[in-house]
Order: structure tokens, then C-alpha cells, then sequence
């Protein structure tokens, strides 16, 4: 049938094609308890609907319980650990792999259980149900369909290109072992982002607070109310029209240059050095969306974290300066500043103006309080990026493997 690009040494035969049915000693699915009577629990056996699976990963998601009793009438769709998991609506063909944790479960409807046979590795047939082949095969059935399904009798004769137990376990531990590394730094960004969720609650006053929870050492004085434009100066932005776009020349940043508080490369727009004529973004400054259609991204913004010579911000963007920028940035991501926006925007425009800005108020420490808090949360933006990069990075890396290791049909 053929070899993959990328293989263990000392491994030589080519792989041979087969159903999953093949390699499978059962494939099922599930069903709804309270269709035969039975009663949702508040413990017992985990039951799981297809939101456990998602990016082909099993995340658990909105699970009940059922007894004893109803997962034994259930048995036919009972789970265990390396059974492997299909969605079989909605986002059809989407896989998962029980973790060894979950001793065993049930499941309803929506999902196909795949159980292989002991003559194939779950993990490595779980992964080859995560090629972009595969996965493209399953879009296709999607297609066209109000509302897709896919049967047993598809998910039967799906095509599966095997090699040798012994190297399905060597692949399948391979990805395994990567599995558990993204989600290791997938957890680690996680946490990170709910401290620091946290951390805002708690260094940043309450509403009708002048002091805040949480506090560094040998600050006690009252934080102060003050204008926007009292600790922040604005800039505007460039206007141009497509005429003058062109291939190089000045970047100009605009909301889709802004993403998760950080700048990024995404449909990056240059025109003309001489049409740049707007003041070019410096270290520390903070671009704010003002304008768009979307309501949503009203206050998104990132800061500068480097020099970034020919760079100017869109019409559609503010950019903010301060002598205190780090503690800017981290006010804006607090609830004040979302309070500000839709206190001052209104119901009906999508836009911040200079005029609403200026009468926008929050509550501020002294000088060395501000500075101080600014760098605590710079230290943890930049581990939130540390994981969020890694993690980023093991998935290209995972990609590119599953390209590479598996053939694909």
C-alpha cells in the first residue's frame, strides 16, 4: 500500500489498507436514558454527551450521571479507558480517546464507541482518525447537509492504513507522550490566564472602593479618582485609501493586528512611506480598536513590547502613551475599563470617540504603586505568552508528525 515519510528504524514493510470494522471488536453508540425510564443521578457513571470531544480531543464537557442500573441496561454503550470516541452530529467525524482515569462511562446518541481489537494499538488507530485526511474525508460527508450525520455503516468501512502491531505501539507512544506535553502547557496557560483573571479582581479596586484587596508591601495610601487624560496621552491614527496600499513600506496595525493582548502578523496592510505621515508607535505605547463593526472588539488593544521602526495604527485604532504604560495596559483589561466603554459608547454606535475617552475615570495608586503593579503583570503576560508559544509550537509539531508518520488514504 505504501510507507510513510517518517518512520522508527529498523521498521521496513509497507502498510496494509482495512476497514475499521477490521481492527475493531465492536463499534456502537449510545443512547438516551430517560428513553427507557431511567433518571438523571447526582453521582454514579459518568454519561457523556458529543461536547466531550472537541478539536479531537476528549475534554469531558457537560457529562451527568446515570446508576448502576441504567448503565447496566445501557451496556451496550458502556466506555472504558482507550476506547476511541466519534462524533456522529453535529461536528461529524471529530475524535477523542477515553483517558485511563475514567474507569468507565456510558454515552448517548450522538457518539460512536470504537473498541480495537487487541491486535491493534488504540492510540495509534485513534491518531489515524486525527489525519487531516481523514478528517477531510469526514468534512465531505458534511457537506451539503443540513444537518450532517454520519451512520455506523460509515464509520465501519472508514479506511485505515496500518503497519505492524509493534510499530502502531511505537507511533501511538510517540503521540502520546506529545498529547500529554501539549496538555501540560495547555494547562499551564490556562491557570496562568485565570490568575491573572484573579489578580485584576483582587490589585484593582472594587466599585466604590479606594483601595484595593491585595496590595504590594508599604503601600496603605488611597488610590485617587482621575480623568482618562490626566495620567494618558492620545494619538490617532493613519487614514488611506486602497490606492495606497501597497506590497512594503510603513506596516499599519488594525484590530486584526491584535490578538490576545499581544501584536501579531495577520493580514498585514503597508502602504507608502509618504503616506505614512501619522506618528510612528513606540515601546510601551497601547493601541486600542475604537471603531468596528463588530461591538465585541470595542477595547480590544495590545502593547508594544519592542521597537518597531515604519509602524503607524489604522483610522479605526487610538493609541495611548504614558509614563506608566505597563499599568495602563493592565487597567484596560480590567472590568473598569469595560464599564467605561459601554457606560460612554452607548447602544447604537460601535465607536469610541477622544471625547469619550476624556471622560472616562478610574481609580489610581501613586507613581511607585502604578509601577510596580504594571511590572506584575507584565512578568505574568509574558509567561501566559511562554505557554501559550509552547504550546503553540507542539501542536505545529504534532501536525507536521501526523502528516509525516501516517500515510494518509
Amino acid at each position: 500500500m505504501g510507507k510513510p515519510k517518517i518512520r522508527f528504524g529498523g521498521y521496513t514493510d509497507e502498510w496494509e489498507e482495512k476497514k475499521l470494522e477490521e481492527v475493531s471488536e465492536f463499534i456502537t453508540k449510545g443512547a438516551t436514558p430517560t428513553t427507557y425510564g431511567f433518571e438523571w443521578q447526582l453521582s454514579g457513571i459518568p454519561f457523556f454527551r458529543n461536547d466531550a470531544i472537541k478539536n479531537n480531543q476528549f475534554v469531558y464537557g457537560d457529562y451527568s450521571y446515570i446508576s448502576e442500573k441504567a448503565n447496566e441496561a445501557l451496556k451496550r454503550s458502556e466506555i472504558y479507558a482507550n476506547d476511541i470516541l466519534v462524533a456522529i452530529t453535529g461536528d461529524i467525524g471529530k475524535v477523542g480517546i477515553i483517558p485511563k482515569s475514567i474507569e468507565k462511562g456510558n454515552i448517548n446518541q450522538h457518539i460512536a464507541r470504537v473498541r480495537v481489537t487487541k491486535e491493534s494499538d488504540p492510540y495509534f488507530i485513534y491518531q489515524s482518525l486525527c489525519t487531516e485526511g481523514q478528517q477531510r474525508k469526514y468534512q465531505l460527508i458534511k457537506t451539503g447537509l443540513s444537518m450532517p450525520q454520519l451512520s455506523l455503516e460509515q464509520i465501519r468501512k472508514t479506511i485505515v492504513l496500518c503497519p505492524s502491531l509493534s510499530e502502531q505501539k511505537k507511533i501511538g507512544y510517540y503521540f502520546q507522550n506529545l498529547d500529554h506535553l501539549i496538555s501540560i502547557y495547555q494547562r499551564k496557560y490556562e491557570e496562568a490566564k485565570i490568575l491573572k483573571k484573579y489578580m485584576l479582581q483582587k490589585m484593582f479596586p472594587n466599585k466604590g472602593k479606594n483601595k484595593p484587596e491585595i496590595r504590594f508591601k508599604g503601600f496603605t495610601d488611597a488610590w485617587e479618582q482621575r480623568k482618562f487624560p490626566e495620567f494618558v496621552s492620545f494619538f490617532n491614527g493613519l487614514t488611506y485609501t486602497p490606492d495606497d496600499v501597497q506590497d512594503t513600506g510603513t506596516l499599519v496595525l488594525r484590530s486584526s493586528n491584535v490578538k490576545n493582548g499581544e501584536i501579531v502578523d495577520a493580514d498585514n496592510v503597508y502602504v507608502s512611506d509618504k503616506v505614512a505621515i501619522s506618528e510612528n508607535v513606540q515601546k510601551g505605547d497601547i493601541i486600542v480598536v475604537v471603531r468596528n463593526g463588530s461591538r465585541a472588539l470595542i477595547g480590544k488593544h495590545a502593547q508594544i513590547k519592542a521597537f518597531m521602526p515604519n509602524t503607524v495604527i489604522g483610522a479605526f485604532m487610538t493609541g495611548l502613551r504614558s509614563e506608566q504604560s505597563s499599568f495602563v495596559n493592565a487597567l484596560l483589561d480590567t472590568s473598569a475599563f469595560e464599564k467605561e466603554i459601554a457606560k460612554n459608547m452607548g447602544a447604537t454606535i460601535n465607536q469610541i470617540t477622544g471625547y469619550m475617552f476624556s471622560k472616562m475615570e478610574f481609580m489610581i495608586p501613586s507613581e511607585k504603586e502604578q509601577q510596580k503593579i504594571g511590572d506584575y503583570f507584565t512578568n505574568l503576560d509574558q509567561l501566559i505568552t511562554l505557554h501559550q508559544r509552547k504550546c503553540d509550537k507542539l501542536k505545529k509539531v504534532k501536525k507536521f508528525m501526523l502528516q509525516n508518520m501516517f500515510l494518509q488514504n
